[in-house]
């Protein structure tokens, strides 16, 4: 995998997302996607970092500057949505964090379940 486009395609077959699926998730549409996957167009930094998220990978493996699709450990404790973490309380901290490792945990198994089909 070269390319950006087959970086994107190869993440989404892996995630067995349509590109219907990742077009919605990244706030595009199929068109954009399918020119963004065939390398026809590249995505402004906005619409990447919106496929980085839908993907939950990273900017650097999307890019070709790492082999390792894994988000990267800022991303992972980047709380700056609604405020950042200045505004929460340490409750509320420890609810986040244990919510999204539930859903990480329940995440992978459902995509476990849909490899060994």
């Amino acid at each position: 995998m070269h390319t950006l486009g087959d970086r994107i395609k190869h993440l989404r077959e892996l995630k067995n997302l349509t590109q219907k699926d990742l077009a919605s998730r990244a706030d595009l549409t199929t068109v954009q996607l399918s020119r963004y996957e065939t390398n026809d167009r590249k995505p402004d930094p906005e619409s990447l970092r919106r496929i980085v998220d839908a993907l939950d990978t990273n900017g650097d493996y999307l890019l070709g500057r790492t082999s390792d699709p894994s988000p990267t450990e800022e991303m992972q404790a980047s709380m700056s949505f609604y405020g950042g973490p200045e505004s929460y309380t340490p409750d509320e901290i420890a609810m986040m964090e244990a919510a999204l490792k539930a859903y990480r945990e329940q995440k992978k198994k459902l995509l476990d379940n849909q490899s060994d089909k």
